[in-house]
């Protein structure tokens, strides 16, 4: 489900225009470990996680401040392939597919690309399958920067930057141990994108707990995505999340 926090809100702005880890944190604070292993048990545990292999989330999409709606679909097969259709009403369909070739967005605005640099390191980490059981491989660095309020709880903020590609900090909820918000800056096909995702109505399907409802905003707008129905271990041929044109078996 980590893949719908950006990139769907990446892909519709095209169409509308630790291998080394701080592991020492400040006083009072708890340890980048503590954290993550807080919140891999309170989404459900290791175990109940790594029985899964594939994941579809079908949802609904509304930017309310421009009266848009749409829905979305969400594929996603470990390790590392994942495949976002997204179709806006009265804009057409735009879809953002990662396997081991690449990555590519294709929408009605700029046609069909693939992703490079930073936004393609963006992209694969994004789509890998349960991130959480792998915040150390996926990160250069990891480090607990404080104790601050989202709303009215409290949550510990976790810097995550990678070898390659924008930082993200990440917030998980003190007393729960859920992460609850991602602020983070995203090379787009018009500029670097400043994105505040909020992570919501955490509900448990096969054992796991998942956002059912997400909150992205930018300064230009808010857009929420509302799932309607997770589904885990279903069959999904690798030919799906190709790019567009390229040969299938």
């Amino acid at each position: 489900m980590k893949r719908l926090f950006a990139l769907s809100l990446v892909a519709v702005v095209g169409v509308l225009a630790m291998r080394g880890y701080a592991q020492t944190p400040a006083a009072g604070l708890p340890t980048v470990d503590q954290i993550i292993e807080k919140h891999i048990a309170a989404a459900g545990g290791r175990a109940a996680m790594e029985k899964l292999s594939s994941r579809t989330a079908t949802g609904t999409l509304e930017i309310a401040d421009m009266g848009l709606t749409g829905t979305i679909v969400l594929h996603e097969k470990a390790p590392d392939k994942s495949l976002a259709i997204v179709e806006l009403q009265g804009m057409g369909t735009i879809r953002e597919g990662t396997d081991t070739a690449g990555a590519w967005e294709e929408n009605p605005q700029t046609g069909l690309r693939d992703k490079t640099g930073a936004e393609l390191a963006d992209a694969r980490r994004g789509a890998t399958f349960n991130p959480e059981l792998r915040m150390k491989s996926l990160y250069k660095t990891l480090e607990v920067t404080g104790r601050e309020k989202i709303g009215t709880a409290d949550a510990y903020g976790v810097l995550a930057t990678p070898a390659e590609g924008t930082a993200t900090k990440i917030f998980f909820d003190a007393t729960s141990g859920l992460m609850v918000r991602q602020t983070m800056t995203r090379d787009t096909p018009q500029g670097p994108m400043d994105i505040d995702v909020y992570l919501e109505d955490y509900r448990t399907v096969d054992g796991v707990k998942h956002p059912f409802v997400v909150r992205q905003i930018t300064p230009q707008f808010t857009l929420v995505i509302r799932i309607q129905e997770i589904k885990h271990n279903v069959a999904l041929d690798d030919a799906l999340f190709k790019r567009p044109g390229e040969f299938r078996n």
